[in-house]
């Protein structure tokens, strides 16, 4: 390999020393140098040829582009990023696309008993592009059971003992291969992701359990909202009980969520006009103190949504105290440490009143740090933060069950029976959010409609709900 440490030529004609290290390749100028070899031999392409397979040069436009990526130890050597690169550029291309048969292929899975009532993929979202990557969804259900689906395959690959009461919800672990579940007489329980066996269990004294995961993936803790206005924080994975508090008295919590950067929690509840938020840290001490906490001063809670791209910042959907309609509030959390105590203060940060003409939202979702998505009957509607009017797309007839966004797209649900993908594009300095193309389900004389979705970066899983009272998944995978 040629010495990329080189003198770049000045105005004046000397020359300054690449800022890089010793040892350690400076990216841009090696792109100089290979434009200034590559000068007198274009007609023969050979400098390019060899500059194309230089590893660093795919690694800078992965890296460019996709700010996390995940390269197989299995396969080393220049050419790792280079596949990487045009492999998930390729599959993007057709997930934008979605022509049938051509880009992904449709897949119904079917084995539960009862209807689907939570869906987690336990793969990494990020891929390896080895040839070896699979999506692993698990689901689980009222028939008693949790199970673990290959979405390429489209076969269950293991499926739990019956449970002594319905399952109600779960979260997966992919880094550590695990998946929590909790049934309906409040019975939380971990499983071994890859063989399905039972490893702990806790049971709470209630028939209904919110469930959140923070902490760092050494040292993971779950919260537990229960019915009676109670937060458990167990250990993960032992479950063992950390501390208990008392958010509202005898009031169940509709949402409890946790923030980017895993040091505040939302709990709220819309049979109250408060939503506390908690420092997770205090959360998992054992002391009597009372956790670190503060009440948004918002009217009666409605819904809210942690922004992905920033630390701390919450969107809250709420009802306006003075003209009784509803408003959106974004709020900035941080800590003041003073000499004697830690005060949690929220800073608002941006608020307006939705227009009347919209109706109710049922679900709300955010993107960037300043974009809401709002599920409006059959309609999606987005806002910035500060109140102005993006885009409307009424691609559903009815209404929208749910909504997926990450950062490349938006996927949404509907009991019409089919799945609108979305994608997000640069434009001006401004990312717009484009409607793509329909995925549509199996036939309405089955199926009462689609009513979860959610996608990584090779496939689309949603549920479709069957009028027989049972549910299947119906899995859609891009072709590499």
């Amino acid at each position: 390999m040629m010495n990329l440490m080189w003198k770049k030529p000045d105005a004046e004609g000397g020359g300054r020393s690449c800022p890089a290290a010793p040892g350690v390749t400076c990216p841009g100028c090696a792109i100089a140098q290979f434009r200034a070899l590559s000068a007198p031999c274009l007609e023969s392409g050979e400098v390019w040829n060899e500059a194309a397979g230089y590893a660093f040069l795919w690694r800078r436009l992965s890296l460019s582009r996709w700010t996390f990526c995940n390269i197989s130890q299995a396969s080393k050597g220049a050419q790792t990023w280079k596949q990487y690169y045009l492999h998930r550029s390729q599959l993007e291309h057709q997930m934008a696309r979605g022509r049938p048969s051509q880009d992904f292929t449709c897949k119904a899975i079917s084995g539960h008993e009862g209807k689907i009532v939570g869906m987690a993929y336990l793969s990494a979202k990020e891929h390896t592009f080895d040839g070896q990557e699979k999506s692993v969804v698990c689901t689980v259900s009222e028939d008693c059971t949790v199970r673990a689906w290959s979405v390429q395959e489209g076969t269950e690959i293991w499926s739990s003992s019956v449970q002594p009461a319905p399952l109600r919800s779960l979260l997966t672990i992919p880094e550590h291969q695990l998946v929590i579940t909790v049934d309906e007489q409040g019975t939380i329980k971990v499983w071994d992701g890859q063989t399905g066996k039972e490893q702990a269990t806790y049971v709470t004294p209630s028939t209904s359990c919110n469930l959140v995961l923070f902490g760092v993936p050494d040292s993971l803790f779950l919260t537990v909202a229960v019915t009676e206005g109670m937060l458990y924080t167990l250990t993960v994975p032992c479950l063992e009980e950390v501390s208990r508090v008392t958010a509202f008295q005898n009031c169940p919590m509709d949402l409890l969520s946790c923030s980017p950067d895993k040091n505040w929690m939302l709990a709220g509840s819309t049979k109250t006009p408060h939503v506390l938020v908690f420092r997770t840290d205090s959360l998992t001490s054992s002391s009597e103190d009372q956790p670190l906490s503060n009440s948004l001063p918002v009217g009666e809670f409605q819904n809210a949504s942690w922004a992905p791209k920033e630390a701390a910042r919450l969107i809250v959907l709420h009802e306006d105290g003075r003209t009784g309609g509803l408003s959106v509030t974004t709020f900035d959390m941080t800590s003041k440490q003073s000499k004697y105590k830690v005060e949690i203060l929220a800073q608002q940060v941006a608020s307006f009143i939705l227009p009347k003409f919209l109706r109710t939202p049922n679900i709300l979702e955010s993107h960037g740090t300043d974009i809401i998505l709002l599920g409006c009957g059959s309609e999606l509607t987005i806002f910035s933060i500060t109140g102005n009017f993006l885009a409307a797309f009424q691609d559903h007839h009815q209404t929208i069950t749910s909504i997926w966004v990450d950062s490349f797209r938006v996927v949404t649900s509907s009991q019409d029976l089919s799945l609108r993908v979305y994608t997000w594009k640069r434009e001006k300095n401004t990312v717009v959010l484009k409607s793509c193309y329909h995925l549509l389900g199996g036939s309405h004389r089955w199926s009462s409609g689609f009513t979860d979705v959610a996608c990584d970066n090779m496939s689309i899983v949603a549920v479709e709900s069957r009028k027989c009272g049972k549910s299947i998944l119906r899995a859609y995978f891009f072709n590499l």
